[in-house]
């Protein structure tokens, strides 16, 4: 074969491979950027999934504090005294037993704490339990008194309490009609035997007077006199019983 044919060959031959490596090449190259583009193009989807999927987060409820214990009950130990002040004049000449009176407390009463349990103003109503005035000058009268609410804070509480104080006083009466009429009788009396006795109108006159003297005595020592809690006395009362009082 002359050397032009065969040098030819060889080169259509190399020209071949070349091409076919370059065809392999190029092929590698695809297989190698075809799972990298797949790849990218897939991670995209999950992506959108996943950010679709996400939910928006839980709000966090607001954590409620327990509420505060309540203040126990105010209360007041059996034995405890109570000032008050009388809100009105009672008197033996008016009143009568059944009547109702009222007293207001004069200072804040407080229990062992320190705590107030009746304020100071606070209204105590109760009954009138005897009023007899005294007879005469010589014997005594008497105003008897029973305490049976309280009222604090606009609530009103049944007291188990007795009065253990009150300051009074004794007033008389004046010249009544039953003075004048005593005073009167003595006078006649009296003239009628100073007539009787002296026998003209000096020992009548001298009658009348000693008779009007000793029926103003007579008229005097039968006079009644009024036992009287004056407005504004003070009155004393004692818990016979623990009192409980709801806090403000």
């Amino acid at each position: 074969m002359p050397v032009a044919a065969v040098a030819a060959l060889a080169l259509i031959g190399c020209v071949r491979g070349e091409q076919a490596s370059q065809s392999a090449d190029s092929t590698a190259r695809n297989l190698t950027l075809a799972p990298t583009e797949s790849t990218a193009a897939l991670k995209d989807v999950p992506a959108r999934s996943t950010e679709a999927a996400k939910t928006a987060p839980e709000k966090k409820q607001p954590v409620k504090k327990p509420a505060p214990p309540k203040p126990a009950p105010l209360m007041l130990a059996a034995g405890t005294r109570v000032p008050l002040t009388a809100s009105d004049t009672i008197s033996t000449r008016h009143a009568k037993a059944g009547d109702s009176f009222s007293a207001m407390v004069s200072e804040d009463v407080r229990d062992a704490t320190g705590r107030v349990v009746i304020p100071a103003g606070a209204r105590v109503s109760g009954t009138i339990t005897a009023a007899d005035p005294a007879p005469n000058p010589n014997s005594a009268g008497k105003i008897e008194l029973a305490v049976s609410n309280v009222t604090v804070r606009g609530v009103s509480y049944a007291i188990d309490a007795s009065v253990v104080a009150k300051d009074t006083v004794m007033k008389g009466r004046g010249v009544t009609g039953a003075d004048a009429a005593k005073v009167g009788a003595g006078a006649a009396a009296g003239a009628i035997l100073g007539k009787l006795i002296g026998k003209n109108s000096k020992g009548t006159v001298i009658g009348g007077v000693a008779g009007a003297a000793a029926g103003a005595a007579a008229a005097r020592a039968s006079r009644d006199i009024d036992v009287v809690i004056p407005k504004g006395a003070a009155i004393t009362i004692k818990l016979n019983a623990p009192l409980t009082v709801k806090t403000a």
